[in-house]
């Protein structure tokens, strides 16, 4: 049967009925400035074929209706990296496969970029790979309890680089304060960028928040470390001369300096690269 005999789908319906949804928190919850925009682009063959065949075992909406356990997701008591915007998931699979100890919660709401990882873990025989679509905003105030994660990556967010869009950036203080909840103390966060503005207001706003202190010395950034592999489009804007800045901070512990925004319990970090 030809593409063009084939009876079209009703808008309204799902184009995975059990993948990833449109918009999973619906209503539900307020409506406030976003810091990502959804991305309409083409969904192969293959990445569709994953998300038909792997949603249902390594894929969770963020409908924000529930607090996950992290052991029962990942049927293993790993500690738990979150990773927020993992664009077509190349690297994100490459660090699964480097550290399997750990577990990976990567959110997006890219649905291409999901199928992608989805068929890499799958390839790569990943098992600690989670895929998460939606808000993760939502994911963390919701889904999530204190002191669950021992990780949170934000590499190469957008910039929102307009003065007028700066509000959608997601390194905000408020932000900061709700990862910081979730954070057990020692966990690393982890952020990298290639706009250099921002990363200026990354440091200047983890530098200042009580619940963060700089891995550095020197307190500036840090070098890429080698658990955060080099992207095609990253090394792509390096040959153009983009410079790249990780930054690299610690939550402190509970009650370190009296002005601790939680009251979780005190749990010690682990040594994983990815914390």
């Amino acid at each position: 049967m030809s593409d063009s005999s084939r009876t079209p789908r009703p808008k309204s319906e799902p184009r995975f009925p059990d993948g990833p949804q449109p918009d999973p928190a619906g209503s539900h919850f307020e409506r406030r400035i976003r810091s990502f925009q959804p991305r309409r682009s083409r969904v192969t063959q293959g990445q569709a074929d994953a998300l038909q065949r792997l949603w249902p075992k390594w894929g969770l909406d963020i409908d924000g209706r529930r607090t996950l356990d992290l052991p029962e997701l990942f049927a293993a008591d790993l500690p738990v990296v979150l990773e927020i915007g993992f664009g077509m998931g190349e690297a994100t699979a490459r660090m699964a496969a480097a550290d399997p100890g750990t577990g990976i919660l990567a959110v997006d709401v890219h649905t291409p970029g999901q199928g992608n990882l989805l068929n890499l873990a799958d390839q790569g025989g990943l098992s600690n790979i989670r895929v998460a679509n939606g808000d993760a905003i939502i994911l963390l105030r919701e889904m999530l309890a204190p002191d669950s994660l021992a990780g949170l990556r934000v590499y190469f967010p957008d910039p929102w680089p307009k003065k007028r869009h700066h509000k959608r950036r997601l390194i905000q203080p408020e932000f900061l304060t709700l990862a910081a909840s979730r954070l057990r103390p020692g966990a690393l966060l982890h952020c990298a960028t290639d706009w250099e503005p921002y990363a200026e207001v990354m440091l200047d706003v983890l530098s200042a928040h009580p619940d963060f202190e700089n891995t550095r010395p020197d307190n500036g950034y840090a070098p890429r470390p080698d658990f955060r592999p080099l992207t095609r489009f990253e090394a792509q804007g390096l040959d153009k001369g983009h410079v790249v800045n990780d930054l690299l901070f610690r939550r402190v512990p509970h009650g370190t300096d009296g002005k601790d925004s939680t009251n979780s319990r005190t749990d010690s970090g682990t040594d994983s690269p990815g914390t």
